[in-house]
């Protein structure tokens, strides 16, 4: 078995200059490249040998987490190996199913199972991942809590101010006014409903399903005086109730599920009045493509990365002018690096909110996720995009001509 994952990992990282190091289950190993090696994947058993060579990286990912394989050293230089034996972006584009059998077997089982066609079914995966507890997410996230990318402009220190860049980036790209009514799809802990409250004075609303984040920003709201502000609807995305001066989604859309984007887009433009403005700001592909399986089982269950080109035609079926597009794919990568080294960092006090829950198992799944896709944004041939769409229903007639009101002082 050592012989023949030898050649598997010739053919998947061996164009690499990168060096490292792979230690086999019997003792044996192999070294590629002369200099240290920047990681070294080390099999505790022949199982995960064999889960290696017959599904490929999703095995080795899957040994990681179920700890039967380990990884020493720098676990974002494994997507850049990779990377390195990829095609250019020309081709990786084009390429829009998984190309391994046996995985898109594996996703097409899991969309029979998770998939989001039922809003009660949309309802638990959203709890799957956002209902662990606001403890868990405080020790990575920066104090505002926004779970989205980051805008690091031009002499931005930190996390946080890079956060609070996007969050007046939204209001501005929105042309907030005092009065409005505002509709936050999936807004989390509030982050964006509180600052454009504060500084913009309009009346929110979240709609979100996920108990624990929306009780703990019902009570930031009463302690800060804004509850009469700040509202929740506890509600699946399809079910939105009232109609909206503005509207806002930050990296929600992807939980729509693949057959679910219209639903999305048709909720979106009922909610919004005539004339009104809305930002979609979410992870993309430019074009419909297959969504990476270990994402879907692990970390986001029933998700969906939507295409730019489907989004974009959803949108014009429904009557929605598109005002500008944004691509903020950089700024996700820098964001993602903050959020894993905080999450490395501060993992003794995670574990020890609930050491059952977030146990061993759930630190190997969150570090590969949070490690992996920043790494996974940066590549040069990376098919990966986060987008900002502003929108208006219905073709706009105030909106400004130029781009200067999102950059003057």
């Amino acid at each position: 078995m050592s012989r023949f994952l030898k050649k598997i990992y010739t053919w998947m990282l061996g164009k690499t200059t990168i060096p490292f190091k792979i230690v086999f289950s019997d003792g044996s190993h192999c070294t590629h490249g002369n200099a240290p090696p920047e990681f070294t994947i080390r099999y505790r058993t022949k199982a995960a040998e064999l889960n290696s060579a017959v599904f490929l990286g999703w095995g080795l990912i899957e040994s990681y987490i179920s700890g039967e394989v380990d990884i020493d050293g720098d676990l974002k230089a494994i997507i850049r190996a990779s990377a390195d034996n990829e095609a250019p972006l020309a081709e990786t584009a084009r390429q829009t199913r998984i190309f391994h059998p046996l995985v898109r077997i594996r996703n097409f089982w899991h969309e029979v199972v998770f998939g989001n066609r039922r809003s009660n079914q949309g309802v638990r995966n959203a709890l799957a991942h956002y209902n662990r507890g606001s403890d868990l997410f405080w020790q990575y996230l920066d104090p505002t809590m926004t779970y989205t990318c980051a805008y690091w402009k031009e002499g931005t220190r930190n996390l946080r101010e890079a956060q609070e860049n996007k969050l007046d980036h939204v209001c501005r790209k929105l042309r907030l006014k005092p009065g409005e009514r505002l509709v936050d799809v999936g807004g989390g802990w509030g982050s964006l409903l509180f600052h454009a409250v504060k500084h913009y004075g309009v009346t929110g609303t979240n709609l979100s399903p996920t108990i624990n984040q929306n009780r703990w920003l019902l009570e930031k709201a009463r302690k800060e005086g804004l509850a009469d502000k700040i509202a929740v609807q506890e509600k699946d995305f399809r079910e939105v109730e009232g109609v909206f001066d503005k509207y806002a989604s930050l990296g929600v859309y992807e939980h729509a599920g693949k057959g679910q984007l219209r639903d999305w887009v048709r909720a979106m433009a009922r909610c919004l009045k005539p004339g009104g403005i809305g930002l979609l700001h979410f992870i993309a592909h430019d074009r419909p493509m297959e969504t990476d399986f270990f994402i879907r089982k692990h970390i986001f269950p029933g998700g969906y990365i939507p295409g730019l080109t489907e989004t974009i035609d959803l949108m014009a079926f429904h009557g929605l002018e598109i005002l500008d597009i944004e691509n903020l794919r950089r700024h996700y990568a820098l964001t993602l690096d903050e959020w894993a080294a905080m999450f490395d960092a501060n993992w003794e006090t995670i574990h020890a909110f609930n050491p059952d829950l977030f146990d061993e198992r759930f630190r190997r799944t969150w570090r590969i996720y949070l490690h992996f896709c920043a790494e996974a944004f940066r590549a040069k041939n990376a098919v990966l995009r986060l987008y900002q769409i502003t929108f208006s229903k219905g073709n706009t007639t105030e909106y400004p001509m130029d781009r200067g009101f999102l950059y003057a002082t």
